[in-house]
């Protein structure tokens, strides 16, 4: 493929041949640092010139060329690292010979330097430069450093130069591993056990969505990728363990929008001995414990509305919410024909496959309860239709023991007392199979074989699961999911 080049790429090309007149490879060569910019400025910026003159630091340190400012045989260079920028100091008669190497250097470029910490007259903590290594040519520019890269597409495309440029973007890369810790750190003192499973799923199931198809050519079988690990980690439980947890990639064959990403990151938990009321203590107390480690608060900002992680959460039954909203008591209506009559006096006009009394009643909540939540709460009590995997309500079999968490109107943790009952989970299995006849190509699969786990027992059991994604985005004041994805997935550019 033949490509053309802008005329500031043309001149960093032709500087190849001079750094190797200098006997200098432009790209291969070794520096080992022993400094970062945000250990020197936190131990060194609270000394004045006298001080560290004499304090004599001398320390090793590599990065990106930021800016470069020349002043003859002298010059003023920010350097920038994983962390941060610190300011170099160089002159022609400290590093002699490498002075021409220097000025043949570009910003963008990645170099080294060695040498002793000073303030210069503007009180900026620096490096007096003595040794000077050429480390890596960057061959193209960066963007504009007052501007970076405006284009948001761009931004996701090209996400290492976007990395370079904003360091807001840095800041929410490093801060989510440190959020993924976290959780673990809370889960394993909690006594679960970290553990992974397939990612390559025979039968759809652990939720209600659009799979992506695979083919494995030795086996000469097609395989799902999965959109949910729910199955594989009961069968965990089943298999005496106590309490497990995975935090892995899911896949689910959606649109995209700012808050959905067909490939992302989910937490799913499952304790034995515990409930629903037990999984709402878990995910408040996690998402607490986990905002104090990482931001040091559970007071968080969140464009324009503040929100307090602070456990305990509200909790409030969907029907309750729902009849606030409207005035419409869903547990008092006791046929579908009622449902649907009500449901088309609301304006809510649902599918062949929604005809059932409690799609109505999620139907009625998605359009008018939840946008409208905002502090975290936990809605619970859901229809037995929309909850193949939850165990029925003692008091309504109507209802299954099951929540959803909202914050700000976006659904982030969905938990249940689990079903072990597998004469109920085989019905619940087979009514899935006629909703996907009826044209619901998002419900699960019949699995003989998790049914039969089931029959061999499974102890009481309370199972969530959390979008991590999410959660990041709450915890970084993130407005779309692609901005705490490093590469998330993007239509594929045309000529």
């Amino acid at each position: 493929m033949k490509r053309e080049f802008s005329e500031q790429e043309l001149v960093r090309r032709d500087k190849l041949n001079e750094y190797k007149d200098l006997g200098v490879d432009p790209f291969r060569n070794s520096f080992k640092p022993d400094s970062q910019s945000v250990e020197l400025i936190k131990e060194y910026d609270k000394y004045s010139k006298e001080e560290l003159a004499e304090i004599n630091k001398r320390v090793a340190f590599a990065g990106r060329i930021m800016t470069k400012r020349e002043m003859g045989k002298a010059a003023f260079v920010h350097l920038q690292d994983m962390y941060g920028q610190i300011q170099v100091y160089i002159r022609q008669d400290m590093i002699n010979d490498q002075f021409e190497v220097f000025k043949l250097s570009d910003i963008g470029d990645i170099v080294g330097v060695e040498g002793v910490l000073f303030k210069t007259n503007k009180n900026e903590l620096s490096i007096k430069v003595d040794n000077y290594t050429h480390l890596t040519k960057a061959l193209k520019p960066l963007p504009d450093k007052f501007h970076g890269l405006q284009d948001v597409e761009e931004r996701y495309r090209r996400r290492y130069v976007d990395l370079i440029m904003n360091e807001d973007s840095r800041r929410v890369a490093f801060l989510r591993p440190r959020i993924i810790r976290a959780v673990q750190h809370y889960l394993d003192a909690q006594g679960l056990v970290e553990v992974e499973t397939p990612m390559l799923h025979t039968i759809l199931g652990g939720a209600a969505a659009r799979p992506f198809l695979t083919h494995h050519n030795t086996l000469d079988q097609e395989y799902n990728l999965r959109i949910a690990p729910e199955l594989p980690l009961k069968r965990l439980i089943v298999g005496g363990f106590s309490g497990v947890y995975e935090i892995g990639r899911m896949f689910r064959n959606e649109g995209m929008s700012t808050r959905h990403s067909p490939e992302y990151t989910m937490l799913e938990l499952y304790k034995s001995y515990s409930d629903m009321e037990g999984m709402m203590e878990i995910t408040e107390n996690l998402l607490s414990s986990v905002a104090i480690e990482t931001i040091g608060t559970t007071e968080v900002v969140y464009g324009e509305k503040e929100i307090s992680l602070k456990a305990p959460f509200k909790r409030i039954k969907m029907t309750d919410a729902i009849k606030e909203a409207t005035g419409v008591d869903f547990e008092k209506i006791e046929t579908l024909e009622e449902a649907i009559k009500v449901a088309k006096e609301n304006k809510i006009e649902p599918e062949k496959h929604e005809e059932t009394y409690g799609h109505i009643i999620n139907l009625f909540f998605e359009r008018y309860v939840e946008d409208t939540i905002v502090q975290p709460t936990f809605v619970y009590h859901y229809p037995i239709e929309i909850s193949p995997l939850a165990s029925k309500n003692k008091d309504d079999d109507r209802f299954t023991d099951r929540f959803e968490l909202f914050i700000d109107g976006r659904e982030y943790a969905n938990a249940y007392t689990e079903l072990n009952n597998p004469i109920d989970q085989q019905e619940r299995f087979e009514y899935q199979v006629n909703q996907k006849e009826l044209g619901d190509d998002e419900t699960t699969e019949m699995d003989i074989d998790y049914v039969e786990a089931l029959e061999y027992g499974m102890p009481p059991t309370g199972g969530m699961g959390l979008g991590i994604d999410r959660f990041v985005m709450l915890l970084t004041n993130s407005e779309s999911i692609r901005d705490v994805i490093l590469f998330p997935l993007m239509r594929t550019r045309t000529d």
